[in-house]
């Protein structure tokens, strides 16, 4: 059964913001602010060095995709695209934090084939956004599932990466859903190190509790979709304020906010490329 939206003034109010920039926006930028912008990805490649990182993972590439958002301004033709470029990529693991769709959960039906192409050496794993809690968390769920694509919703997994282990832990929605953590670490080795899958960037607090967990990839803000050089974006969601684009060092966490493959609200960025990151865990 399905999660209803709750009703949230934060939420209208982004979008009613969102909505005035962007109409600034595309008049001042044209059609390329509207439309172009919002399908012409760029891959991000970071270096995440991690102190005590087993020698084993040194060199870990994981291919990091958010916010799909499939319908109805980000098409199937387009997402196959990224699908290959992640493919290109040889990722040893690829991880999707969520919101997969819009507003309609019908829409997975056409996602999840095009996910299911994706190819890690170690899998392909996923988490849930407040979108996808907002239309049918468990239909989504089931979608990816029957393609391949475990969906972790405060549940871990560990796996085995050239003998050495490493957990995967991800966690329910912030927005919407019940987002614990410590379900999601419960299996986890004492000396494992492990990997959020959290969907809202500034539910950072949980991990940075546990010192097993040495990395949160996060999406959400969609790093505000519009990006006024020297201000940033004037806009950003709840959940997704504090910490809203690129790599951070939160205590002794990193955090990594991916811009997103779609966009929510209005179709447009601005000098806010949609982008899918490549990070490399390195030990330091």
């Amino acid at each position: 059964m399905s999660s209803p939206r709750p009703p949230d003034p934060s939420r209208r109010r982004f979008l009613g913001l969102l909505g005035l920039a962007a109409v600034g926006t595309a008049l001042g930028s044209g059609s390329y602010a509207r439309y172009g912008a919002i399908r012409r990805f760029v891959t991000e490649r970071i270096e995440v060095p991690i102190s005590g990182l087993p020698k084993a993972l040194d060199g870990l590439r994981i291919a990091h995709l958010s916010d799909l958002h499939i319908d109805p301004y980000t098409g199937a033709a387009y997402l196959e695209r990224v699908a290959r470029a992640a493919n290109a990529l040889a990722p040893d693991l690829v991880l999707l934090t969520g919101d997969f769709v819009t507003d309609r959960a019908a829409a997975i039906a056409e996602l999840a084939p095009i996910l299911a192409q994706l190819r890690a050496r170690h899998g392909v794993y996923a988490s849930l956004g407040n979108h996808d809690i907002w239309t049918d968390a468990g239909h989504i769920a089931r979608s990816l599932d029957a393609v391949g694509v475990p969906v972790l919703i405060n549940e871990g997994i560990t796996l085995e990466v050239n003998g050495a282990p490493l957990h995967l832990a991800g966690v329910d929605s912030g927005w919407g859903g019940n987002p614990d953590l410590a379900r999601a670490l419960a299996t986890a080795p004492t000396d494992a190190p492990a990997i959020a899958l959290v969907h809202e960037p500034d539910l950072i607090d949980g991990p940075t509790r546990d010192p097993r967990v040495v990395l949160q990839l996060s999406g959400h803000s969609h790093g505000g979709q519009i990006r006024v050089p020297g201000v940033g974006a004037p806009v950003l969601p709840y959940l997704g304020r504090r910490y809203d684009l690129g790599l951070y060092r939160v205590a002794d966490t990193w955090l990594y906010t991916n811009r997103g493959i779609g966009v929510g609200g209005v179709p447009v960025r601005f000098n806010c490329p949609p982008e899918l990151a490549l990070l490399t865990l390195i030990r330091s």
